[in-house]
């Protein structure tokens, strides 16, 4: 079923929340105007289009119920069971994230991040309820509204993206784009329509002359397309591109659905012997997927009249889950684990949820909590494989360290060097998608500070880190003297703000050193040299230290 009214039709529970939701929210109204029961109604709708289960389409009914009327979360367990339940409670949590400042806001992303690994529908009801949200915003952008869609463009919209749900990240971005970029929109509306308009009609020109090639050779084309890139992604794109929008190739691709992976590849060949190809412009990720599970063939052509197109291939199932990400799961669960689609499933949901969860137990800080999520989870990815060819997922620009410590901690702190494609390369090389990787330890190493200096994630400078703290407390009590090392991004005030807490720790300093950067001389790092009377007060000042805007890391060496 992939409507509500079938859910409500042939599911009592489905049909119990719906009468439910509809008594307690009689007559209420939204912020915007918009009838509570409306909204809740449609994001169950959004939740049916998915194609999630009952459970789930009931608490995106019961949603709004404990934050809007007088009904309890025990009320939503009795009535409906824990299920749920904790899906409706998990819902609840996320519903006023301003992931950019207080410490309370704060605690309902910890909360999300909990709920989420537990049961990703949380994750799922909260996007469909945003979704809705954006969609009804009128006119008038009121605060709530403008909060919306600040949180849609910078945390949702790139989570959607991780979970493979392109459709749906690239509607965010695009209903919030307006109102977050206001000039950088109202410029691409002014200019794109020309383009878009010419490249539509040069898809619509080779699309037939593509089926041609590829019926002549008998492969069944089961649809062809052309899609535009969407107003944001295209937006981003340009930044990268001075602008220019004649170097944009993809902004109308074609896209081709076949009915085999053999399929893909032999339409690949018929196309690439019938236009040739661009050089470097062909990637294969059926072979090598993306982490969110994004399975297509991407080919660039000289076409017809030497203009530039581009080209995707895929299955059916692989255009579903592209389309609708982890949504789609729901729909697949019905093959046996042990089928492909069965196994890359089970990969999928393991994979993305098992990060997750050791993430949030390697995070020691409650102060770059959010920074932190959204480096190691939402900013652009890189996917290497270890010798066995095991694909593991990175974030930009990541280096064998990073690699190391997500494989394991302990394989971290004993790492001495790498290989990348079986070359000896420092450990502070930036990784790069399809790269192998292969770590080399020994017993009883301990992690470098020079780590942190480089490292990308969270997870693995956290583990660092702890691990140096933990060496550096067994000689505390021999040591005299500390080395503060602050790795910082300048501002106003940042000297003043790091003196004053070390001496509110009554901490001596005995000397500093500042290193810059740049043209301005913009400060990067700080060394300070402290004498040291209490060995319980280097962990407290680091803990203040870090706390601070701007200082991104705090170590310390310890001196004789």
């Amino acid at each position: 079923m992939n409507t509500l009214k079938g859910w409500i039709d042939h599911s009592p529970v489905v049909k119990k929340a719906y009468y439910f939701a509809q008594k307690i929210h009689s007559g209420q109204k939204k912020y915007n105007d918009q009838h509570f029961f409306d909204h809740v109604v449609k994001t169950a709708k959004t939740l049916a289009e998915w194609r999630l289960d009952g459970t789930a389409i009931a608490a995106a009914l019961l949603h709004d119920a404990v934050d809007n009327t007088p009904v309890t979360i025990e009320e939503i367990k009795k009535e409906f069971g824990d299920d749920i339940a904790f899906l409706v409670s998990g819902a609840s949590n996320l519903r006023s994230v301003d992931y950019r400042g207080e410490e309370g806001e704060l605690e309902n992303i910890r909360k999300f991040v909990l709920a989420t690994s537990k049961d990703i529908r949380v994750l799922l009801i909260k996007l469909a309820d945003l979704l809705d949200n954006l969609r009804s915003i009128g006119n008038k952008l009121t605060t709530r509204e403008e909060r919306h869609a600040i949180i849609a463009i910078e945390i949702y919209a790139p989570l959607a993206y991780r979970l493979g749900m392109f459709r749906l990240a690239g509607e965010l971005e695009d209903l919030s784009f307006p109102y977050v970029y206001p000039r950088e929109y109202e410029w691409l509306m002014n200019n794109i329509k020309e383009h878009y308009n010419e490249r539509e009609h040069y898809a619509q020109m080779i699309k037939p002359l593509i089926e041609a090639k590829l019926s002549k050779n008998k492969i069944k084309l089961q649809k062809i397309d052309s899609r535009a890139k969407r107003y944001y992604s295209l937006y981003k794109k340009l930044k990268k591109l001075d602008m220019d929008l004649e170097n944009v190739y993809d902004l109308v691709a074609i896209r081709c659905i076949v009915p085999t992976i053999e399929d893909c590849y032999a339409a690949l060949g018929i196309i690439h012997k019938a236009w040739q190809p661009v050089p470097g412009r062909i990637k294969d990720y059926i072979a090598l997927p993306k982490d969110n599970n994004y399975q297509s063939l991407h080919t660039t052509i000289y076409g017809p009249d030497n203009k530039i197109t581009e080209i995707q291939i895929r299955t059916p199932a692989m255009h579903d889950l592209a389309e609708n990400g982890i949504a789609a799961h729901w729909l697949y669960k019905q093959f046996p684990k042990d089928s492909y689609l069965g196994k890359r499933i089970e990969e999928k949901e393991s994979g993305w949820i098992g990060q997750l969860k050791n993430w949030r137990k390697g995070l020691t800080s409650s102060n770059n909590f959010v920074e932190s999520f959204k480096i190691d989870f939402l900013i652009n990815r890189t996917l290497v494989l270890t010798p066995k060819g095991m694909v593991v997922d990175l974030p930009q620009d990541s280096t064998p360290v990073d690699f190391a410590y997500r494989i394991h901690s302990e394989i971290g702190h004993s790492c001495i060097g790498s290989k990348i494609n079986g070359e000896n390369k420092p450990l502070n090389t930036k990784l790069q998608t399809g790269d192998v990787i292969e770590i080399l330890i020994q017993k009883n190493k301990k992690p470098s500070e020079k780590w942190l200096e480089f490292v990308k994630t969270d997870f693995a400078r956290n583990h660092i880190k702890s691990k140096i703290r933990q060496q550096n407390k067994k000689l505390l009590p021999e040591i005299k003297e500390v080395e503060l090392r602050l790795a910082v991004e300048d501002r106003i005030g940042l000297l003043k703000d790091v003196s004053e807490a070390i001496s509110r720790s009554h901490i001596n300093i005995t000397d500093h050193r500042v290193s810059t950067v740049g043209k301005n001389n913009l400060i990067k790092s700080i060394k300070i040299s402290c004498l040291l009377t209490d060995k319980n007060k280097i962990e407290k000042l680091v803990t203040k230290l870090e706390s601070l805007n701007n200082v991104k890391s705090v170590s310390y060496r310890l001196i004789r």
